[in-house]
């Protein structure tokens, strides 16, 4: 996905969203809201989906989701005191992994500020290797409800 697409991302392209009220702390020196602050969010808002729409229990669940990459483009600055929409959407879906993106939008701006992602390896929490059969029924049944399926270009 390109740079100038991802710019043109607004709510409406996601299918579950948080809002998230940004704190004194999550500024940084340059007044506005700290790099490492996108990557929580990125994750509570991953992590809320799954224990709410996929039945993850994080202490107890046999699979566990293992970060392998994360990336962020930034378009433009959010800090203290604003509201934060976050929208998620799935990518893509394979056998054990999910690609996750996340917006991020200011309430009360079009404009998206940030849009980023991760990818989830599912993995036995004792072996920490992907299952033979992939990730479970629950969670892939959640996930797809999120799966975005955009037509080629050719």
């Amino acid at each position: 996905m390109s740079y100038a697409e991802l710019k043109k991302r607004r709510r409406d392209d996601y299918g579950f969203h948080l809002e998230y009220r940004t704190r004194w702390s999550d500024n940084d020196m340059y007044d506005h809201m700290n790099n490492s602050i996108y990557y929580f969010l990125f994750d509570s808002i991953v992590n809320a989906y799954l224990i709410k729409h996929c039945e993850l229990q994080p202490p107890t669940s046999t699979q566990i989701g293992l970060v392998v990459h994360t990336h962020c483009d930034y378009f433009g600055s959010v800090g203290f005191p604003s509201l934060v929409d976050l929208g998620l959407r799935v990518n893509k879906l394979g056998k054990s992994s999910a690609t996750y993106e996340i917006g991020v939008f200011e309430r009360g701006a079009e404009n998206v500020k940030a849009v980023g992602g991760f990818i989830h390896v599912f993995a036995d929490r004792e072996k920490n290797r992907p299952a033979a059969d992939g990730m479970s029924g629950k969670t892939r049944q959640g996930l797809q409800k999120l799966l975005i399926h955009e037509r080629s270009k050719l």
